[in-house]
């Protein structure tokens, strides 16, 4: 077992470090909020810390999981950051969805420093936090990657290395992309049916046995016809996460018309006050 340090205890990292601790790891958290801390050490064990740096002092592993880039660096090389107190061959594991640009930065002020970095996005929302099923798409070193797999293994249903520094974050990218076309494809598709006055809970049982069904479908079909969208994976975040596609699109001469579009309908969506919503929550946009 090892001594871990988690930093950031959203909705997903709450659960995320949960069952590093419920695996038998020492578990030390921090969280900007210091209440939301207490509460996971009250219902997990383990203990806080006030800041990254005392949190990640000794332990061999450090994960964080928090919101864009630059608190991806206060994290790690800010004022009381984990890189001022961590271990010489510890391994910092960022689970943030961020750019592979921060990723490359931040790996080679690790690697400087003799420190391990793996930027490690996640895929699968809140439920695959809660029930331990995210997919972990890394990229890094792969001695510091076998070193750290079997830690995020104990929340990561499929765990990955993509390739060098920045590519999980590059894999995270694609997948983005792909669910926004799905989302978008799905709601007009939806609401053309509701339009035809077609009993769409049998649609839905009929189309998600051949070849339209996706993940989409399967887990958010009926409850985007019922316009139930208070849960899952938030609109804010899928903004962020578009915004930096497009961003490294440019970079890379990639054409990304759809998503494009589909950005701009998430930023309409937000600007109407449904910011928190679930991601198919696009639908609200052909019935309003």
């Amino acid at each position: 077992m090892a001594k871990v340090a988690f930093l950031g205890l959203g909705v997903m990292g709450y659960p995320m470090a949960g069952h590093l601790a419920a695996a038998g790891h020492e578990v030390t958290v921090f969280n900007r909020t210091a209440a939301k801390a207490e509460s996971w050490v009250a219902q997990h064990g383990g203990a806080s810390a006030a800041t990254p740096a005392e949190a990640a002092r000794e332990a061999e592993f450090i994960f964080a999981c928090v919101g864009e880039d630059d608190d991806v660096r206060q994290m790690t090389t800010g004022e009381n950051g984990a890189f001022s107190s961590m271990q010489k061959e510890a391994v910092f594991i960022d689970n943030t969805t961020a750019s592979a640009d921060v990723a490359r930065e931040i790996y080679a002020t690790a690697t400087a420093a003799g420190l391990h970095f793996i930027d490690a996005p996640v895929s699968g929302g809140q439920a695959g936090a809660e029930n331990g099923k995210l997919t972990v798409m890394c990229g890094g070193d792969e001695a510091a990657y076998a070193r750290a797999e079997p830690l995020m293994a104990c929340y990561g249903a499929r765990v990955t290395l993509m390739g060098a520094s920045g590519a999980g974050q590059l894999t995270k990218m694609v997948n983005q992309i792909c669910i926004a076309g799905l989302v978008q494809g799905l709601s007009e598709a939806l609401n053309f049916g509701q339009k035809a006055d077609l009993d769409m809970d049998k649609v839905l049982g009929v189309i998600s046995g051949g070849a339209a069904q996706s993940w989409q479908m399967e887990n958010r079909g009926t409850t985007m016809v019922r316009d139930e969208f208070d849960f899952g994976f938030a609109v804010d975040w899928m903004i962020k996460d578009l915004k930096i596609c497009l961003a490294e699109a440019a970079n890379n001469g990639a054409e990304l018309p759809v998503t494009a579009t589909v950005a701009q309908f998430y930023k309409a969506l937000s600007n109407k006050g449904f910011g928190r919503n679930d991601t198919s929550s696009l639908i609200r946009l052909l019935n309003s």
